[in-house]
């Protein structure tokens, strides 16, 4: 058989690829600054996005900010002032523990509950995993690692963030590096904190 018409064959034998499949698309957060607060005005078109309840994404949101909020369905509001990248930050961390499969890459996952423990099953490959791991070991290590604004910490790239930067976990912090890459051991310089978000530069 000619090579060409196999591979024809063998690409139509293929699963056709859905949507939900390609590369999974975040509307940029709409922040916006109220005296003591920050609201998120399109936090549903987020959870939508994500294929998440509404006051999930915001619970998660919360606790990331370490601040006190209030959700009312479509959008919500935060105590103290985050800008739209502290929320970018964020929604990345909570797509990689609650969307993305850590097998496949792809968002096409469900929430579930198995034995009082959340799992996130993935309907494109069948890979599940529990998706309080990252949460407890944070928790567990958070009394022994600490960061400080303007101080210089040495750390290693563990992942890629949507918008391309590196991200490096130091205890309960997150922290977002541009200019690194996934495996990079780099000195870094902690230029802002968002609770257990941090944002830094590599140090030349």
């Amino acid at each position: 058989m000619d090579y060409d018409v196999a591979l024809d064959r063998a690409y139509d034998a293929l699963p056709e690829r859905t949507a939900s499949q390609q590369r999974l698309q975040i509307p940029d957060p709409a922040a916006q600054e109220d005296g003591a607060f920050t609201r998120l005005t399109n936090l549903k078109s987020i959870a939508d996005a994500l294929s998440r309840e509404p006051e999930h994404v915001h619970r998660y949101v919360q606790r990331e900010f370490g601040t006190n909020g209030q959700f009312d369905g479509d959008r919500s509001r935060y105590n103290g002032t985050f800008s739209a990248a502290d929320f970018e930050a964020v929604l990345d961390a909570y797509a990689d523990e609650y969307v993305i499969c850590s097998e496949c890459g792809l968002p096409d996952t469900k929430l579930t509950t198995e034995d009082r423990t959340q799992m996130l099953r993935c309907e494109a490959c069948g890979a599940f995993r529990p998706v309080d791991k990252r949460s407890t070991k944070s928790s567990n290590q958070s009394t022994t690692a600490t960061l400080e604004e303007g101080e210089t910490y040495q750390v290693k790239i563990t992942g890629m963030g949507r918008k391309g930067d590196g991200v490096a976990e130091k205890g309960k912090y997150r922290i977002f590096v541009p200019g690194t890459s996934e495996g990079d051991v780099v000195q870094v310089y902690i230029d802002n904190i968002s609770g257990t978000l941090a944002f830094a530069r590599p140090v030349q």
